[in-house]
């Protein structure tokens, strides 16, 4: 009965809850002075480091933070020229760009500890291309990329309205517009959903970090205008569904308040959890890893296939071996919503683009200085700039996969 992988994929997603057509979902979003997307960005700052000098460095970097603390520690293989002091430094510019100037966390006072040390000759061996031997992937791993029509970004609807709550309070705190607001944020935005669409929030959540001199009636109405603009007209929750700092005060926040680690905000950093997750984080990993490039791949390639007209939604997973140059499965669920066929679908793709981590890196030219910008409000959904960030939000390879269609 199961009869091809289009088959097997459409008998295993027929119980996912989001095919349901009228329920709730929420995601959330944290800012860019949340603990851990402050690790985030710096690891990133690390890996631009090393390929601004060399777009051939192998970086893989994680940082925890705490009270005045910044800890760097991983293996590299890059420039001489890059010292424990150039990493110190980055660190402090993240930190200070982010605007940390608090007692217990500052990014001129803080002590920084590096930890960071040439990369394992065996990991070397297997990733490095050599003789007949292509370039392999830099670890095992599945990694997935998914699209749908719920927004113009082609993302969904509750993780893109939480990033963008948090990135206009942030555009704001720099330009001097939010007075009293702090660099640590969090959102939550639960919405319902009639016949498969979203129609409104029916809660938002806002925790902010602000000053002493601020009450939470006073930042309630700071963060208001942010919520209602980020939000589609009419959409706004009931006031008794809108929570703004449920604690009543977050003056102390940042690293001071909880540590921060590189890494822990996956479902941040993807789809809100309305479609799976790989086993990797992204941050502080040089594009050989394929917990990072291959996860912007499937990415790119199912957000061209809903812009192509193919499906209203798609998931694709990919899956690599260390070592190895090819992807040892690739599998696409539609999830009911096109004519065409998964398993068709998985032959074009084949077809179209290089998988292949060497295939995947010269396709979106990953080799370049483009990580760091990508650290907080989510590594998808953003538009591609002007110097190569965010290549795999580019629909270039629409034209192709109709092509290979006919």
């Amino acid at each position: 009965m199961l009869s091809g992988p289009g088959n097997v994929i459409g008998r295993m997603t027929r119980g996912d809850p989001l095919q349901r057509q009228n329920f709730l979902f929420t995601s959330e979003s944290v800012s860019e002075g949340h603990p851990d997307k402050v690790c985030d960005r710096i690891s990133d700052a690390i890996v631009d480091t090393y390929l601004a000098a060399d777009p051939v460095s192998r970086v893989a970097v994680e940082t925890l933070t705490t009270t005045n603390r910044i800890v760097l520690a991983g293996e590299v293989r890059g420039p001489d020229s890059i010292s424990h002091q150039t990493l110190e430094d980055a660190a402090r510019r993240v930190v200070r760009e982010i605007g940390y100037e608090q007692d217990g966390f500052h990014w001129k006072n803080a002590e920084v500890c590096v930890h960071v040390h040439n990369q394992s000759s065996d990991i070397a061996q297997g990733v490095d291309a050599s003789g007949n031997k292509d370039e392999g992937a830099g670890d095992q791993g599945i990694m997935f990329g998914y699209a749908c029509r719920e927004t113009d970004a082609l993302m969904p609807a509750p993780i893109h309205f939480s990033h963008k709550i948090l990135n206009e309070m942030a555009r704001a705190r720099h330009a001097g517009r939010a007075p009293g607001l702090g660099p640590d944020s969090k959102s939550q935005v639960t919405l319902a959903y009639e016949n498969g669409k979203p129609v409104c929030a029916t809660s938002v959540v806002v925790s902010t970090q602000h000053g002493e001199d601020l009450d939470q009636r006073q930042v309630r109405e700071i963060v208001r205008p942010f919520v209602e603009a980020a939000l589609p007209a009419g959409w706004m929750c009931p006031e008794d569904e809108f929570y703004v700092n449920p604690t009543g005060k977050f003056v102390i926040g940042g690293p001071d308040g909880d540590a921060g680690l590189t890494g822990r905000k996956i479902i941040v950093d993807t789809y809100g959890g309305a479609a799976p997750h790989g086993g990797g984080a992204f941050s502080g990993k040089d594009p050989t890893k394929v917990d990072r490039s291959a996860a912007y791949a499937a990415r790119y390639v199912a957000k061209n296939i809903v812009a192509a007209g193919m499906a209203d939604k798609c998931t694709i997973q990919l899956s690599y071996a260390i070592g190895v140059s090819k992807p040892l499965s690739v599998y696409v669920d539609l999830h009911d919503t096109s004519d065409i066929a998964a398993d068709r679908i998985e032959g074009v793709i084949a077809e179209v683009m290089d998988l292949s981590p060497r295939g995947i890196r010269e396709h979106l030219q990953l080799s370049r200085p483009i990580y760091e910008r990508s650290a907080a409000y989510g590594h998808f959904g953003r538009e591609p700039d002007a110097e190569g960030g965010f290549s795999w939000e580019r629909l270039d390879l629409v034209d192709a996969l109709k092509s290979a269609m006919t």
